[in-house]
């Protein structure tokens, strides 16, 4: 689901980042007065969760790959303005550090992942968890349809922006400029995989994490949990301050796992490089995972203008002085995860200290 630069237009791209920035701006102004509190660590905790997650690649029909994100986790814990600047957080690493989707698809990705996926999670947790007690099973079952919601709405969106561009976008010849495959291919080639193999990863992910969560520290669910909701003595925002000790252990175990990610061959629909498309190899899978179309002979016009906007230091998670590409993938997971939390406890920073110099300034404006 990471779109590539080149893959959307120009104006595509600005749209999306035009649609993104309103929820950007509203999540920093609601999470602004609380990020003296625990928040910070607990954001950094799923902006890092999520950037490791999406480094384990699952095989999906066709031959391609795909990835849980985490968002809908992120939602059930932080609620959905926060966890929509955790996943941007990861998205903006990968995409500047990692090449894992384009600079200027970025404002999409965000989009597509970070603001609807929460948004979409919120709202399935909330109606199908309703009242019931954060130890009940129901919050499990909850957790894992927001998850599964979550994950195949962003993907059916991304769908449909790869589906538009040979749509609206061609040459003189009547090529297509940007991404070759209209919806009628693009939708159900995403979707098959989603459906079937990465939402339910993602389902099962997001309601075990939750029901280890409810066993160990209910406190974590009670963000989103509503009104009125039934919880045990020790379930109340805020939680004991070593409740987020067992999930920072788990990043740990899954930083060192990360090499499995690799065992996943084939690239994730619409991520193919632009020397693919003169690849026999590389087409005939291409072919393949778009349902038996044939790309076209050469890369689009403007997708091939655009593919080398940004050349990312470590691209495909491959520091270029290792030759072991699996020592290669579990430093660049650690190294990552690392710069999330740096760029998650440094915005903090700065927004604490203009919040400071803003109420200094106002008192003495009294």
């Amino acid at each position: 689901m990471h779109i590539p630069d080149g893959y959307l237009s120009p104006g595509t791209c600005a749209a999306l980042y035009a649609g993104a920035a309103p929820f950007w701006w509203v999540a920093l102004r609601r999470l602004r007065k609380t990020l003296h509190t625990r928040l910070v660590p607990r954001l950094s905790l799923f902006a890092a969760f999520s950037f490791v997650v999406m480094m384990f690649n699952i095989p999906l029909p066709g031959g391609t790959t795909g990835h849980a994100v985490g968002v809908a986790l992120a939602t059930i814990v932080l609620g959905p303005s926060a966890s929509i600047l955790a996943i941007s957080t990861a998205l903006v690493i990968q995409a500047f550090f990692f090449g894992d989707g384009g600079i200027t698809a970025l404002g999409a990705n965000c989009f597509n992942m970070a603001v609807v996926g929460s948004l979409v999670a919120f709202l399935v947790y909330r109606a199908v968890a309703g009242r019931a007690p954060l130890e009940s099973s129901r919050r499990v079952v909850a957790a894992g349809l927001a998850g599964y919601a979550a994950i195949n709405a962003s993907a059916l969106l991304t769908a449909l922006e790869f589906g538009i561009q040979p749509l609206l976008f061609r040459d003189a010849s009547g090529a297509p400029l940007y991404c070759p495959y209209p919806i009628g291919i693009a939708v159900p080639a995403m979707m098959l995989g989603h459906l079937t193999i990465a939402g339910i990863a993602e389902l099962v992910m997001t309601g075990g994490v939750v029901a280890f969560l409810q066993r160990t520290d209910a406190a974590l669910l009670a963000a989103t949990a509503g009104r009125g909701v039934v919880a045990s003595s020790n379930a109340e925002f805020g939680g004991a301050a070593g409740s987020l000790r067992p999930l920072w252990i788990t990043l740990g175990f899954l930083l060192v796992l990360t090499p499995l990610g690799l065992l996943a061959g084939g690239a994730a629909w619409g991520e193919w490089r632009t020397s693919d498309f003169a690849d026999p190899a590389a087409r005939d899978a291409m072919t393949a995972a778009s349902l038996g179309h044939a790309p076209p002979a050469a890369a689009p016009g403007g997708l091939a203008r655009l593919a080398s906007v940004w050349t990312a230091p470590l691209s495909g998670y491959a520091p270029p002085f290792l030759r072991s590409p699996t020592v290669g993938y579990a430093l660049s997971a650690m190294f990552g995860a690392g710069l999330v939390l740096l760029a998650v406890t440094g915005v903090a920073a700065v927004l604490r200290v203009r919040q400071r110099s803003g109420t200094a300034h106002d008192t003495e404006s009294v």
